[in-house]
C-alpha cells in the first residue's frame, strides 16, 4: 500500500440524474402510491365477503412486503441503506405511536362529550362490529400513508427546501387529498392539514423513522372508527363498539366529516403535534433549503 486515500466512485449521470430528490420524490410517490393504496380500498370492498381476520391477515402480509420492498428500493434505487424502517427501534415506537394515536383521540373526544357534542348511547357486541375491517384500515393506512408523505414526500421535499417548507407543503398536500372522501369538507381538509399534517410530520422529524407516525396514525383511525363509531375523515359511517350519538354545530361535532374537523381535535392534536416539533427541533437535523446551503458552501 502507498498510503494514497482510496475514494468511492463517483456515481454516473444517469445515477445521479435518477437519484435527484426531485426524480426520486415522483418515482417513489408512483410507485408506493399504486402498490400501497389498493390495500386500504381492499378493505371496505373485501368487508362481509372475506373472513375479517382473513382480511386483516392478509393485508398485514401485504404490508411487510411492501416494507421490504422499500428497503430494497432504498439500497438498489437510492444507494442508502434504509433508516425509515429499521428493526431495533420498531417494537417501542410502534407501540408509542399506537398508544399515542388512543390516548389523543380519545382525549379529544372526551373534550367534545365535555361540551355536550357527542353521548354514547349503547354498546354493541364484538362479532355485530367491524373490529377486523378497520384494523386492517388502521394498519394499512398507517404505513401506506405515512410511507408516501414522510417517507417520501416530506424526506425528499426537505433535501430541496429544508425542513420548514418541506414540513408545510405535505401538511398542505395531506389535507387536499382527503378532499377525495364520499362525505369531504374544506373544513375537514384544512384541520387534517394543520393536526395531522404538523403531528405526523412531526413524529417523522422525531425519530427519522416512520414507526412511531405509522403507529399513531393507524391507532387514530381505529380509535374514532371502532372505539367511537365515528366517520374517518369523511368516509362514510363505521360501526364500532360503542353506539354514539353526535349533536351540535360542526365546529364541535364534525359533521359528516367525523371528529377530525372540530376544533377540539385541532387544539389537541395541533398542541401535541406543535410539542412534538418543538422536541425535535431541538434534537437537531433540521436542514436549510437547498439554495442556502449551496450559498454556505460557496
Amino acid at each position: 500500500m502507498d498510503g494514497t486515500p482510496v475514494t468511492a466512485a463517483k456515481p454516473n449521470l444517469a445515477l445521479r440524474i435518477l437519484r435527484y430528490p426531485l426524480i426520486l420524490m415522483v418515482i417513489e410517490f408512483l410507485v408506493f402510491g399504486v402498490l400501497g393504496l389498493p390495500l386500504e380500498a381492499s378493505a371496505f370492498i373485501a368487508q362481509g365477503r372475506i373472513s375479517g381476520v382473513v382480511l386483516f391477515a392478509g393485508v398485514l402480509v401485504a404490508l411487510t412486503i411492501l416494507i421490504l420492498l422499500w428497503k430494497v428500493f432504498r439500497r438498489w434505487v437510492e444507494g442508502e441503506r434504509d433508516r425509515e424502517f429499521t428493526l431495533p427501534r420498531a417494537p417501542q415506537e410502534l407501540g408509542a405511536g399506537l398508544l399515542a394515536g388512543f390516548v389523543l383521540f380519545s382525549v379529544m373526544t372526551g373534550l367534545v362529550a365535555l361540551l355536550g357534542g357527542i353521548e354514547v348511547t349503547g354498546v354493541r357486541s364484538f362479532g355485530a362490529t367491524q373490529f377486523w375491517v378497520w384494523a386492517a384500515l388502521g394498519a394499512a393506512s398507517g404505513i401506506v400513508e405515512e410511507t408516501m408523505f414522510r417517507g417520501v414526500l416530506l424526506r425528499q421535499l426537505e433535501r430541496l427546501i429544508g425542513t420548514w417548507w418541506a414540513l408545510a407543503l405535505t401538511s398542505v398536500l395531506f389535507g387536499l387529498v382527503h378532499m377525495t372522501n364520499k362525505d369531504a369538507t374544506w373544513t375537514g381538509a384544512i384541520s387534517i392539514m394543520v393536526e395531522a399534517g404538523i403531528l405526523l410530520g412531526a413524529c417523522y422529524l422525531y425519530t427519522r423513522r416512520l414507526w412511531l407516525a405509522a403507529g399513531l396514525h393507524a391507532a387514530w383511525n381505529f380509535t374514532q372508527a371502532w372505539v367511537f363509531s365515528v366517520p374517518v375523515s369523511g368516509t362514510g359511517q363505521p360501526i364500532g363498539i360503542l353506539v354514539t350519538q353526535r349533536h351540535g354545530p360542526e365546529w364541535l361535532t364534525g359533521g359528516k366529516f367525523g371528529l377530525e374537523a372540530s376544533m377540539a381535535a385541532v387544539v389537541v392534536a395541533t398542541a401535541a403535534g406543535v410539542f412534538l416539533l418543538w422536541k425535535a427541533y431541538r434534537k437537531g437535523g433540521f436542514i436549510a433549503p437547498m439554495w442556502a446551503r449551496r450559498r454556505e458552501a460557496a
